[in-house]
This record gives C-alpha cells, structure tokens and sequence, in this order.
C-alpha cells in the first residue's frame, strides 16, 4: 500500500490561497474533516470568514489571513505568522487565480498584467517565500492549482492557457528540483466546475461571457468532487491531477499529436463550426 505523502508531513498544518470560495474552500474543508490547522488567505475577508466558520464546524482549525499574492511583501509577512504560529506549514496549496478571456489583440494588455502577476507570479511569489522555510523543517508539500487549459490551450482563452500553462510548467520543474528536499509536488489541472472564478471573469465578446458562465454552471462535477480529487492525488503523490475525464482524454489527445489538436481546432474555426460545437458541450457539462 502507498503510504499516504500528507500524513508522512507529520503534523497537519497548512497555507491554502484564495480560501474565501469555491475550490478553496472546499480543500479547506476536505482538510479539517481530518483534523488540520489551515491558514485561510484571501483578499476577500468576509468570505475568508465564512470559510473559517465552517473548518471549525467541520473539525479542523484556522486563521484567516488577508493576503494579495501579487504583493511579495505580503506573502512573506503571511509565511512568517503561519509558520511562526503553526510551528511550520506542511502543506502550501496556491489556489487563489482570475480567469480573463480574448482573442489576443483584443483582451487589453492590462488584463493580460493582472492575470499574470495574480496567477503566474503570486505563485511564484508563494513558492519563493515558502520553500526554504520548508527545506529548513526537513520538508513539506506543494499544491499547485492550475487548469487543463494550460494543455489544451483552447482559442479565445490566451491570458488564462498561458498563465496555467506557466504553473504547470513551474510545477514539473519544482517536483525535480526539490526532490532532494522531500518536498513533494502536485499540479491540478481542471477542466469547468462551478465556482466563483467566472464571478469577476474578464472577456471581450458575448460568446465568451455565455460560454463561460454555461460551462461552469451545467458541469457535472462540484467544487468538493474537485477538492477530493485534489487532495487525494497529493496523498498518493501524483504529480498530475485531472479530476474530470473531460480533462484526461483532451489532455492525452494534444500530448499524442499536438500539431493534429490544434489542426482540428484551426479547421473548426475555419469552417465556422467551433463555436457552436463548444456552445453545446458547455450547456450539456461536456467540458
């Protein structure tokens, strides 16, 4: 039997980014149903609240903590008080992220800007501040949340593949760096599942508005299915995670033939049948 990476940590304390909500919250939760100390980061501290009122109905500890990743300085101000009052963090989870859609050359270069310095560099900025403090304490783990879109790369979604493309890639390159550390590594990678991110979702047309919001709101699997998902690949110590089918056989799809993906996707666009074909798969939770 594999022995399970979290419960190896030795002590149940954690750091889990964009707590407020959604996907955040419900790995806040999947970890005090086991007893956890959590710190819960967020900007939004009304809903860092109401995350924290239910770990503790739930039987975990916590702190909420209000934190823009964006802002290294703040980062590390939180990484000093967790691991100060926690006596160290054993698991980092970088969950907090924006969604922005577009065409490039449409979307603005500020949206571009905010959805990289949020998404790309506040985990940077988590990574950079948490890791030597965990190398100093003989290990820890790290959860990356990034999204089937940073393999797939789908059109219309520039700003958001390219970020999480980048986490992922940040992500396989850690698992190797830090192996020598025994500070394991997982990167999620979701397809649509209905959350708060399509909440202040940036787009540029209509089509990408109704796309969003149809697919985040008919997918077939809940934001708690994902955490479990999530949490029990970190357990097993998976590098990957892709919760939902739709994102494993799109996944292996562009990793057998990434020049016959994006073909099929160019003549899709070219024959004007793309839209439509997407259109519906999001209202029938297809992806």
């Amino acid at each position: 039997m594999t022995r399970d990476r979290l419960e190896k940590l030795g002590h149940k304390t954690a750091v889990i980014t964009g707590a407020g909500s959604g996907l955040g919250r419900a790995l806040a939760l999947n970890l005090a149903r086991d007893g956890w100390r959590i710190g819960l980061a967020d900007v939004d501290m009304a809903g860092a609240e109401s995350t924290l009122d239910l770990v503790e109905k739930a039987g975990g500890f916590g702190e909420v903590w209000a934190c823009d990743i964006s802002r290294e300085e703040q980062v590390t101000t939180m990484a000093e008080h967790f691991f100060d009052a926690f006596g160290g963090v054993s698991l980092l989870v970088n969950n907090a992220g924006i969604a922005v859609a577009g065409f490039v050359g449409d979307a603005e270069i500020a949206e571009w800007r905010r959805i990289v310095d949020i998404n790309v560099m506040g985990t940077v900025n988590c990574c950079h501040v948490f890791i030597p403090p965990m190398k100093q304490r003989g290990g820890g783990y790290i959860v990356n949340v990034a999204s089937a879109a940073g393999i797939n790369n789908l059109p219309e979604m520039a700003p958001y593949n390219m970020t999480k493309a980048a986490v992922i890639s940040l992500s396989e390159t850690l698992r190797t760096e830090l192996a020598c550390d025994r500070i394991g590594v997982t990167v999620a990678c979701p397809t649509f599942f209905n959350t708060h991110l399509v909440d202040d979702m940036s787009c540029t047309n209509e089509f990408q508005s109704e796309f969003a919001h149809s697919a985040f709101s008919n997918a077939k699997i809940t934001p708690e299915g994902v955490a479990e998902a999530i949490i029990g690949g970190a357990r097993k110590g998976r590098l990957y995670v892709l919760p939902q089918f739709s994102a494993k056989w799109t996944s292996v799809a562009k990793r057998l033939s990434p020049a016959g993906w994006c073909g099929v996707l160019s003549i899709g666009y070219r024959l004007g049948i793309a839209r439509p074909i997407v259109m519906w798969l999001a209202r029938h939770g297809g992806v």
